[in-house]
């Protein structure tokens, strides 16, 4: 099988797109319908789109009058309830337009780590996609305690592009893409390609919290896209400004590209191969 490209995401059969909390919550709540759009064009066109958001938490602070993320876990999981409920709300007003119908999907990492509830996950999101739903993952917070997280979602998001087989992850984020060092720095120059096996020793690449609503930063991302692009996924790395030509398959954005690996193809509820996607 011929690994996939940049510029042929558009012609992908399954896509997992990423966004970070700080890009839809707060002053920025208006690109989930930038967000939104860009998927509907993507799924206009055949592709099936699977969303994995941050922002639960980030959401509830203005309806629980809180001035930035809480640090005590109870409160942390009473936000992330209240902002699950609002996120999903106005994603699916947003999708509303399209007419479009989401599905939520919230994961723990014990979900994906262990047999049966892995399979479970993979057995929902098959469904979801083969009824033409949008299923929105993330992780759920409300249950979740930091023994059992994921980190973050840039690596949630590319546990589930392996769990679904998807062809390419869109790490959507707050810069255009990647530096070779902090992008305020002397002599950072942009990344727009890392080959699967390339030597990034030499590059900086720091995690920092965006906001103080959520946590992330480019090593987060640059971990989860090598973690997927082994796997042979493609995965683009971009603002989340640009989401429309991310899935438009224009030359912008830090694509790793996959690994030429065999991967099994996904499997139906009961365990038999699944039909071609197209």
């Amino acid at each position: 099988m011929t690994a996939l490209t940049r510029g042929a995401i558009p012609a992908a059969d399954r896509v997992v797109v990423k966004v970070g909390s700080s890009s839809i919550s707060g002053d920025n709540a208006h690109r989930i319908d930038t967000i939104v759009e860009a998927l509907a064009a993507a799924h206009a066109r055949g592709t099936e789109i699977v969303l994995v958001s941050s922002g639960a938490i980030a959401t509830a602070l203005p309806f629980l009058q809180l001035e930035g993320r809480p640090t005590d876990l109870a409160t942390q999981q009473a936000a992330a309830a209240v902002g699950q409920n609002v996120l999903m709300w106005r994603y699916q007003t947003s999708l509303d337009r399209f007419g479009l119908l989401a599905g939520q999907v919230l994961l723990t990492a014990g979900d994906l780590e262990h047999p049966t509830p892995r399979s479970n996950a993979r057995r929902a999101m098959e469904r979801l996609l083969g009824l033409r739903i949008l299923p929105i993952v993330n992780e759920n917070d409300t249950v979740a305690t930091q023994e059992i997280r994921f980190g973050d979602n840039d690596r949630l998001a590319a546990l589930v592009a392996q769990l679904i087989g998807a062809d390419a992850l869109v790490l959507l984020s707050d810069i255009e893409c990647l530096y070779t060092r902090p992008p305020g720095e002397p002599g950072a120059r942009p990344i727009h390609t890392i080959e699967a096996g390339d030597d990034m020793q030499g590059y900086e690449f720091g995690t920092v919290v965006v906001n103080s609503v959520g946590t992330g930063g480019a090593a987060t991302k640059v971990s989860a896209a090598r973690l997927a692009a082994a796997s042979g996924v493609g995965v683009l790395v971009t603002s989340a400004d640009l989401v429309a030509d991310a899935l438009g398959g224009r030359e912008v954005g830090t694509w790793f590209a996959p690994a030429a690996v065999a991967r099994p193809a996904p499997t139906g509820p009961v365990g038999t191969v699944a039909a071609p996607r197209r």
